[in-house]
């Protein structure tokens, strides 16, 4: 053939077509859509397929530069489409959009020969990165295509061919010595053709891969028996810095041997190895993150219940072997949901972030931190010498907890319950081990959280009631019909009439009959519930005072006892004034009874959404007074208007040494904030006597009567109206 004849063959070779074809094939209209607006191009036409049937039809009728693939389909899956495209040697693209999260998912597709695979909750940008990048690449590889086949009809391209290659293209000698290297070694490893020259293989191949790819570089076979597809690492020159994935790069490497032809057309004398190598650092990069996303929290970057149970496992045979202990400590961060509802999600995944590091610094070299989940963390400690080692480390644990958190520019205390179990003590298998650190942890947890516990084996019994109790309580919340509302009347001891009442929740269990507040209570706190349970008391106590308002029973007031956690939300107020609008009930006839511990809880919330309450008309109380945190300021600054004397005081009254000058001191208080005194827990005429000469004038207690159910109390208070 001569240059004539050659320039005119290449001449009419057809060029690469100027438009580009997309096909979104995808069940959802939505994501077709989406995804047509977002890659919408003047050079583009993209298609679409609800089906993987309707695909293969377009796929056979012409040429589809793109696919852009979700596996889940109505007929056939997308590997399914991916088999029959290799199969029929379909030239095209395919990018994996999928909504599974599974790592098997992205390793088939990519072992599928998928150019990328995006999970669909991506970032669009993302997506537009990816169809830009393999669109690119096709062009390139299409160029590539037609320069090949220009390279059969010209000597003179051959050379441009091979140093336009995106792929490392090289010869060596007998030896193993590169005689040629393209141009690509320059981007790739740094170093120009002819500074490789002459040199052996083992100057750019990672040491790691040097008895593993020998036979590569010296492979004297051609044809299907030749080297394919070998992986192996090279080193990049030293003077041309790190590359993006490190020192080396991983290729996918071909060779074949290369001989001097006899004159009949036969392979003669051994020559060296002709090779190519094809960088797949990225896709190489991608599955190894696709692997740590399997066994890591990308949140704090931990290993994840997966790796920790694995790890777990094997530390457990090796205690097995040695004869030594190992323990697992399950933590749980206290307070953790108040952060997410004050400051919201991102302040509290900075806080799991900051929580994590500080475990980890308490912690031993050879330990494991890993992330359970939500707000809940575990932790190996193997190579036990001593029990009480564990006992060590957690004290350490919450003493670096007492450093308060930068959260949203304000300081929190995260303190932490944890829960100890020990190999072969306690359990000698991972999950029971496990589960028997969890169980101690809610023991800390059931005893006022911020502190540790070994497992006990009774804990069992009182974790499974506590989950039975959890349950039922649960039903009882969906259902509404259990619980009930007692009412205990608050008298003037001055003139016997009835002035307030408190509504106290009862909880009628279908099987275990009446259920004490103070064992489900603080489950529904722990659990959320209460929210549900304190709009329950505040529906029934309302309906119940617009009732007795119809009676005439106008000057009443009810007293409602709130929890702390109700003072955690935002749409508090809204939730007190809906039950007082229904029932046309006015807001001076609610009180709001509060503990004093609220008090010291985020205190600048708190206030602002007791003021909030105030501002409506409700009356506020401290109940318990005295107990905890009592504080001059606080009754300044919440704008309460009663404060109630908690019973154990009144008990002293019948002792030598009695709380007469307590509760004298806290009337005086209550006087000089012009407050109102309630008594709690009187139960004996002696208390009364004493109390009113303390100047307490309205008390509660079973000396006047008993807590009782609606009925009961009508016929209290009509019995009192015909007196």
């Amino acid at each position: 053939m001569n240059v004539i004849n050659a320039l005119y063959e290449l001449a009419t070779l057809p060029g690469i077509p100027s438009q580009q074809r997309i096909l979104i094939v995808d069940d959802e209209p939505h994501f077709r859509r989406a995804y047509s607006s977002l890659l919408a191009a003047d050079e583009r036409m993209i298609d679409e397929a609800a089906t993987g049937l309707v695909a293969l039809e377009k796929l056979k009728e012409g040429r589809i530069d793109l696919v852009i693939l979700d596996l889940r389909l109505p007929d056939i899956s997308g590997l399914e489409i991916m088999e029959w495209l290799v199969a029929h040697e379909i030239d095209t693209t395919v990018i994996v959009f999928s909504a599974d999260k599974s790592i098997n998912s992205a390793i088939h597709a990519l072992r599928h020969r998928a150019f990328e695979f995006l999970r669909k909750d991506c970032d669009p940008d993302d997506m537009i990165i990816a169809v830009e990048r393999a669109l690119s690449q096709r062009q390139r590889e299409k160029e590539h295509a037609l320069i090949t086949a220009r390279l059969r009809h010209s000597e003179s391209l051959h050379r441009f061919l091979v140093e336009q290659s995106p792929d490392l293209i090289f010869t060596l000698d007998s030896e193993g010595y590169f005689t040629f290297f393209n141009g690509r070694v320059q981007t790739l490893l740094g170093y120009a053709p002819e500074e490789l020259t002459g040199q052996h293989y083992s100057a750019i191949v990672d040491p790691r891969d040097h008895e593993h790819a020998r036979f590569a570089f010296n492979e004297r076979r051609i044809g299907p028996r030749s080297t394919n597809n070998l992986e192996v690492r090279f080193r990049r020159k030293p003077s041309a810095g790190r590359a993006r994935n490190g020192v080396c790069i991983t290729t996918i490497l071909s060779s074949q041997g290369i001989y001097r032809t006899t004159n009949l057309g036969q392979p003669g004398l051994f020559l060296g190895t002709s090779g190519v190598a094809r960088d797949i650092s990225e896709r190489k990069q991608a599955e190894e993150t696709i692997a740590f996303q399997a066994f890591h929290d990308l949140l704090t970057r931990l290993p994840n219940r997966t790796l920790f149970v694995d790890r777990l496992e094997m530390a457990i045979t090796q205690a097995v072997r040695r004869k030594e202990k190992l323990a697992v400590m399950f933590l749980d961060l206290d307070r953790f949901k108040l952060v997410n509802d004050t400051y919201g999600h991102q302040a509290g995944d900075q806080l799991l972030r900051e929580f994590a590091a500080r475990i980890r610094r308490c912690l031993r070299t050879g330990d494991t931190l890993a992330r359970q989940g939500g707000d809940e963390f575990t932790a190996l400690l193997p190579n036990l010498t001593s029990p009480e080692d564990i006992g060590v480390i957690a004290e350490k644990i919450l003493s670096e907890l007492r450093r308060p958190f930068l959260v949203a520019d304000t300081e929190f205390l995260a303190t932490a319950s944890i829960g100890l179990a020990v190999y072969p003590d306690d359990a000698v298998s991972a999950q029971d081990l496990i589960r028997c650190a969890d169980v101690a942890m809610y023991q800390v947890k059931a005893q006022g959280k911020n502190g540790y516990v070994a497992f006990q084996p009774y804990m069992h019994q009182a974790h499974r009631d506590r989950l039975s109790i959890e349950n039922d309580l649960r039903n009882a919340v969906k259902t509404g019909d259990q619980f009930e509302l007692h009412y205990q009347p608050q008298i003037d001891a001055l003139t016997g009439r009835v002035v307030g009442l408190e509504a106290l929740i009862r909880w009628h269990h279908p099987q275990e009959g009446l259920i004490r507040p103070d064992v489900f209570i603080p489950i529904a706190e722990e659990t959320g519930l209460i929210v549900a349970i304190s709009d329950w008391v505040l529906n029934e106590a309302c309906a119940q005072l617009s009732v007795l308002r119809e009676r005439g029973h106008g000057h009443l007031r009810m007293g409602v006892n709130l929890s702390p956690r109700e003072f955690e939300r935002t749409d508090l107020l809204e939730r007190v004034e809906a039950p007082l609008a229904r029932f046309a009930v006015p807001p001076e006839s609610l009180e709001i009874e509060i503990t004093e511990s609220l008090l010291m809880k985020d205190v600048e919330n708190i206030v602002v959404r007791v003021k909030h309450l105030r501002s409506t008309g409700v009356h506020i109380s401290i109940d318990d007074f005295g107990t905890r945190y009592s504080s001059l300021n606080y009754l300044r600054r919440f704008s309460v208007s009663r404060i109630k004397i908690d019973q154990s005081f009144v008990r002293d009254l019948k002792a030598p040494q009695d709380s007469c000058a307590i509760i004298q001191a806290i009337v005086g208080i209550a006087r000089n904030f012009n407050l109102q005194v309630m008594v709690e827990g009187v139960e004996t005429a002696h208390q009364v006597a004493v109390l009113r000469q303390l100047g307490c004038h309205e008390m509660q207690g079973y000396f006047f009567c008993q807590p009782m159910p609606a009925g009961e109390l009508t016929e209290f208070l009509e019995g009192q109206l015909a007196a």
